[in-house]
């Protein structure tokens, strides 16, 4: 045997894979290595941007959820005092007026609906 390869009982010879062309021109093979380096250091660069957004959105997420939590630790501070914060007056206040809002639509139907029956009782 020469300078062939013996594998699975078929000859290959050195240098010989695929179908590539004789001679390479390796300015142009060059420029697309080049051409690929650029573009995938411009992913890359989109990549940690996009990242460094999320944290930081995330971040901004997290002092806000510590701020109402620190908002929810105080008035429970202050009702443990026997004190009712104003705020959670006026959600009370706001649910008691959305109910009657609610009940008041909910009667003129229940009322509708006793006209237009043929009960006379």
């Amino acid at each position: 045997m020469d300078d062939s390869k013996v594998a699975g009982g078929k000859v290959k010879k050195p240098g010989k894979r695929g179908h590539k062309p004789a001679k390479i021109d390796l300015k142009a093979k060059l420029e697309r290595s080049r051409q690929s380096a650029r573009e995938c250091r411009a992913r890359k660069k989109l990549r940690y941007q996009y990242l460094e957004e999320l944290v930081s959105s995330r971040e901004r997420a997290i002092c806000a959820l510590r701020e109402e939590l620190d908002m929810y630790k105080q008035w429970c501070m202050a009702m443990d005092q026997g004190k009712i914060p104003s705020e959670i007056k006026a959600l009370l206040s706001g649910e008691e007026q959305s109910k009657a809002q609610q009940n008041s639509t909910k009667l003129p139907k229940a009322v509708k609906a006793d006209t237009n029956s043929h009960n006379p009782w």
